[in-house]
């Protein structure tokens, strides 16, 4: 079966409860649409009130679809046929659809709509009109009123009309950007970017903090955790890679403090920086990747001392999760396969055999006394590198540029 489709048609999720600010969550919805599919040049993207569309102008079907399956806010989406806007050519579009479509034992419905009242039919007329040419062509036409095999939609516009019989489902939630910027950190690991996931869901405009320790750490797993933060821009558009110099302080940690409570300092360090730049760029929350119990630094007690140093609210998305159920997300997000590959991260190359569990707030703070805490920070904070990941092929947009311009 072979059917060419004109246009897209993207229906909302939870914006219809918006009110006053509906249009601010339309806006941005139809942004993040428009980013995910920039390089798809020909398509003719607006939105309206109740949905968007998407005219394809030729465009292929199947890879339009496949993105905006991913992209938060859609609720489902359709694609459509345009036909010329008289009975004679809908009837004709019609018989010919449901040839492709419909076969013996199948049933089906008529829904129109018709936003062009001035057109000669009324919705219900046109479903009468439309419910005949099915059962003047198909002897074993059927109709059904609930759960029919297809149901054809016709929507009379002031253009055209447009059919459509196949509705897709959206990804939900809320269009990236709606809620803020939260400034996500983002490792190697399994749990983080399915906590920047989570956040995108529910609309929060994420920027990635990678901290790197090199030559402690390498090369590869910084790609690492830019491929990783590519995998992310699917959901709503590219995502600022922020990169932290972090050696100097994790050697003076190591060099200063007892080695059962490294992993405590380092993780408090971690979120000082992340707590500045949040602050410089205009961020409302940190976001991370801990679930609760799952190691040392993310037992309560552990938690609570790393927390003492913000007061920055903290957003934990995975925090009651268990492993199989965060991996169950990275698979389902395709992160997992990234995130297993052995490069080591700040958090490791340093960790101790045995850390504090349940570290005092006390002794972090005596300990800390031996450091230039502020110094620290902010020599971190004035080495960072901004990159911009706009999709999962980044690192070959940026080798372009390079060749270009040599």
């Amino acid at each position: 079966m072979t059917v060419y489709y004109d246009e897209i048609m993207v229906r909302y999720g939870e914006l219809s409860t918006k009110g006053k600010n509906r249009g601010f969550f339309i806006n941005r919805l139809a942004k993040n649409i428009r980013e995910v599919l920039s390089d798809l040049t020909e398509l003719k993207i607006s939105a309206v009130r109740d949905r968007a569309h998407i005219v394809l102008n030729g465009t292929d079907y199947a890879e339009v679809s496949r993105r905006l399956t991913k992209v938060f806010g859609i609720q489902n989406f359709s694609p459509s046929i345009k036909v010329e806007k008289t009975i004679p050519a809908i009837e004709a579009a019609v018989a010919d659809l449901f040839k492709e479509i419909y076969t013996d034992g199948m049933t089906f419905k008529i829904a129109a709509r018709r936003a062009d009242h001035d057109f000669e039919l009324d919705s219900t007329e046109l479903n009468l009109t439309l419910g005949d040419v099915v059962f003047d062509n198909f002897d074993y036409a059927k109709v059904q009123m609930k759960n029919p095999d297809i149901t054809l939609r016709v929507e009379i516009r002031q253009d055209a009309a447009y059919l459509s019989y196949e509705t897709i489902k959206g990804a939900g939630g809320m269009p990236v950007g709606t809620a803020g910027r939260g400034h996500l950190m983002l490792s190697g690991g399994i749990d983080s970017p399915v906590a920047g996931y989570l956040a995108l869901k529910r609309g929060v405009e994420i920027e990635a903090v990678h901290f790197a320790s090199p030559p402690y750490t390498s090369p590869g797993a910084l790609k690492k955790a830019k491929d990783l933060a590519a995998k992310l821009t699917v959901f709503g558009g590219s995502i600022q890679f922020i990169e932290v110099p972090f050696t100097e302080i994790q050697e003076e940690i190591k060099a200063k403090a007892p080695q059962a409570y490294l992993m405590t300092l380092t993780r408090r360090f971690m979120m000082r920086v992340v707590d500045r730049i949040r602050e410089n760029r205009d961020g409302k929350v940190i976001i991370n990747g801990e679930s609760l119990g799952q190691v040392a630094s993310q037992t309560l007690g552990s938690m609570s001392v790393i927390n003492e140093v913000t007061n920055t609210p903290v957003i934990r998305p995975v925090v009651t999760m268990d492993k199989i159920e965060i991996i169950e997300i990275a698979e389902k997000i395709d992160t997992f396969n990234l995130s297993i590959l052995p490069f080591e991260d700040c958090c490791t190359v340093f960790a101790p055999p045995a850390p504090k569990t349940n570290p005092k707030l006390d002794n972090c703070l005596q300990y800390e006394t031996r450091f230039d805490v502020e110094g620290l920070v902010n020599r971190a904070v004035e080495g960072i590198m901004v990159t911009t990941i706009s999709g999962e092929n980044w690192d070959t947009e940026e080798v372009d540029e390079f060749v270009d311009f040599l």
